[in-house]
């Protein structure tokens, strides 16, 4: 399922670069994960979530979570929703609200998000994109202009990702995504540096 989708290396701004190796195993010294699932995706200030109660529809709301992180509920005022992610903000506002469903049941979802996206390299058009929902490495090239024909090296995209202070870097086989095969999508979390090589010749 993970073809095509390498972590490169985890590396700190003063270490030197490693060998692309498959996810589970080592490369240069540096343990190679599997990538993230795209569900680990944690909620930010900025985006706007529904939240439904199936058996209370009267307490359904559309909010926008604001610059602290937090959301305005009926019944239970504020409640923090940035850093979690919309499953665990289901199961808290299950307990809060535990006296008032009829069943312990409640869906968060995510309608828009203004992530901040930035592409270089081989597109046509490099630089900040933003978008209002979560996108794909491929997707983000495509907002940007797209990849420069015959000069962009799709097989070895690189994601540069920031994580608790640790860069990590992402390899993604883009040409294997736009033929078909079966790899999990590499969702985007804001501030994700995208980089398309050119081709060597």
């Amino acid at each position: 399922l993970f073809a095509g989708i390498f972590l490169i290396g985890c590396e700190s701004t003063s270490s030197s670069t490693n060998v692309p190796t498959a996810g589970g195993t080592t490369a240069g010294g540096a343990t190679v994960v599997d990538l993230p699932p795209s569900q680990d995706l944690t909620l930010m200030s900025g985006d706007v979530i529904q939240v439904t109660f199936p058996g209370a529809p009267d307490l359904n709301i559309t909010q926008t979570i604001r610059r602290d992180g937090l959301i305005d509920l009926p019944l239970i005022d504020e409640v923090e929703a940035v850093g979690k992610t919309p499953d665990q903000l289901e199961e808290i506002l299950i307990e809060l609200y535990e006296p008032q469903l009829v069943t312990s049941e409640v869906l968060v979802t995510v309608v828009s998000s203004s992530i901040p996206i930035f592409v270089s390299g081989s597109v046509n058009s490099p630089g900040k994109i933003e978008v209002g929902r979560r996108i794909t490495a491929l997707e983000a090239i495509m907002e940007a202009g797209g990849p420069i024909r015959g000069r962009s090296d799709l097989k070895n995209v690189k994601v540069s990702r920031n994580e608790g202070g640790v860069r990590k870097n992402y390899r993604i086989n883009v040409k294997d995504i736009l033929n078909g095969e079966p790899i999990e999508p590499f969702v985007l979390k804001p501030a994700d540096i995208v980089f398309v090589p050119e081709l060597k010749f």
